[in-house]
């Protein structure tokens, strides 16, 4: 299968410091679009997200659920299912002791995209991520998948330029290409597969 792997905050949601309450989501907008039009070219979703507000002690991992399942529940009614969420509340340093290790999932490492190869059949030729910081483009390149960098403008019009340029990809190791649409900046960066990692 074909996936589309997403960062949370910034590309599904507007980005907050520390969401972590039902009452302080706001969608992107054009982000149910955009994912429309993920899946009718054929791409399952799966989530990718950094949350170390669990480790700094500002909300709980059942907090973190909390949000995902509604989260999952409003994109379900909007006919636009998640195929899995992965996050890592780990974050060296931290004032929680449970949640201060060095892990392999905290982006910018691939471990949460290399637990859901391992999860899911997943085809990483045929599979990239979008992100809103260039340590979800590095999770992608170290996991062997492309990578592409949203700084801002139509998500629609991105996912768009996204969709087609995973459709015209061609290159091998390290090739690097970018394409621009109403301000928005993609960045591609292929690899081979890194073996390696897990989700904690």
């Amino acid at each position: 299968m074909k996936v589309l792997f997403l960062d949370r905050d910034g590309i599904l949601n507007e980005d907050v410091s520390y969401l972590y309450k039902i009452s302080d989501l706001k969608w992107v907008p054009g982000i149910f679009d955009a994912l429309r039009l993920a899946r009718e070219a054929g791409y399952e979703l799966i989530v990718v997200t950094n949350q170390s507000g669990v480790a700094r002690g500002l909300f709980t991992e059942e907090d973190v659920q909390n949000l995902h399942d509604h989260m999952q529940d409003e994109l379900l009614m909007e006919g636009i299912p998640l195929l899995d969420i992965y996050y890592c509340p780990h974050l060296e340093g931290a004032a929680m002791p449970a949640y201060d290790v060095v892990c392999d999932c905290r982006k910018p490492k691939p471990g949460m995209i290399l637990q859901a190869m391992e999860d899911h059949p997943i085809d990483s030729h045929e599979s990239f991520l979008i992100g809103d910081s260039p340590r979800d483009v590095e999770a992608a390149h170290g996991a062997g998948i492309s990578g592409y960098l949203y700084q801002g403008g139509d998500i629609v019009e991105f996912v768009t330029s996204c969709l087609e340029a995973e459709k015209n990809k061609v290159g091998t190791e390290d090739n690097v290409k970018s394409a621009k649409h109403s301000g928005a900046e993609a960045m591609l960066l292929t690899s081979m597969i890194k073996q390696g990692g897990h989700l904690h």
